[in-house]
């Protein structure tokens, strides 16, 4: 496990899809040539597990398994960051005992959705996951309906595991943790660039960085306003649907996933295919995980 100011060296880490073999179970091998196509952009680290890589879509078996896999292969290249929040405290406790078992650096950590809870349960929920291991909170309003408020944050970032916030209120929000010292990286691509070099925070937690992780290299090493401007409409496109419906699309037009759907995800309509095929074919192939995207063949399209 590496000391959590090493972990916080990490400017780029990508939130990696999980991908599936034609039989709905997990395609191991495409998995590992998405974290190698990460590891050669000079990403960071990886979020398993997270959102985008549908833990919420996994039995925890799953779940642990992946996260186990991932240290096992990627450790000595990567930051493995496992997504073991829950809204169920309990739950949440035990999964993370698992990963840090397994040898992940650190633990992602929400606040309990659906069944929302007090201020006062919210914070006693980080407290108990936080006594276990290094972790970054994630707030993200628009997935559990409640803010993460500084009044929240500020004090459970003294706990000696608090890593820092994945945060996805705003660039306003992140300078005023960073001039406090508590790290912040951003949650909505959008924003990095800027979020970066003009709020200062550490760096992002990416969706986009799965399908172009060199260009999100370069957006976080320095300044680059053009290629920020440039790539705004893909980012656009890749959360046109609620995430990760889009850059699961994207992945299976460029090549490098199954063209197979967890359900209740399904792909994107041809029309907005046709508007990503369009945004990812004027990149340079070089770029793009897979290749030039075309449109997913739906005779070969696999719902499960």
């Amino acid at each position: 496990m590496r000391s959590i100011q090493s972990i916080k060296k990490a400017s780029l880490i990508t939130a990696i899809k999980t991908p599936y073999l034609m039989s709905g179970e997990i395609d191991l091998q495409a998995y590992d040539a998405l974290v190698e196509a990460q590891i050669a952009a000079g990403v960071d680290g990886i979020i398993v597990g997270g959102t985008t890589g549908e833990g919420q879509l996994m039995n925890w078996e799953e779940h642990l398994m992946l996260i186990a896999h991932s240290v096992n292969k990627f450790a000595d290249k990567l930051v493995i960051v496992g997504n073991t929040g829950s809204n169920n405290t309990r739950e949440a406790i035990k999964a993370t005992e698992y990963g840090f078992a397994s040898g992940m650096d650190a633990a992602l950590q929400i606040n309990p959705y659906y069944g929302r809870t007090s201020t006062a349960g919210v914070v006693e929920h980080f407290e108990r996951v936080l006594e276990i291991g290094p972790a970054f909170v994630y707030n993200v309003p628009g997935r559990t309906g409640q803010d993460l408020t500084p009044d929240i944050i500020e004090p459970i970032a003294k706990h000696k595991n608090f890593i820092g916030v994945k945060e996805c209120a705003g660039n306003e929000r992140i300078a005023h943790y960073e001039s406090q010292g508590i790290a912040c990286w951003s949650g909505n691509d959008d924003e990095a660039h800027d979020g970066r070099h003009k709020y200062q925070s550490h760096g992002v937690i990416s969706v986009t960085s799965n399908l172009v992780p060199r260009l999100f290299r370069q957006l976080m090493d320095k300044p680059d306003d053009a290629l920020n401007r440039d790539l705004q409409p893909l980012m656009s496109w890749l959360f046109c649907e609620p995430n990760p419906i889009a850059i699961n699309t994207a992945l299976i037009m460029t090549g490098a996933v199954n063209p197979v759907f967890r359900l209740p995800y399904v792909p994107l309509t041809r029309e907005q295919q046709i508007e990503g095929q369009t945004l990812i074919n004027a990149l340079e192939e070089q770029y793009i995980v897979g290749g030039k995207a075309n449109l997913v063949d739906e005779t070969l399209l696999k719902l499960c």
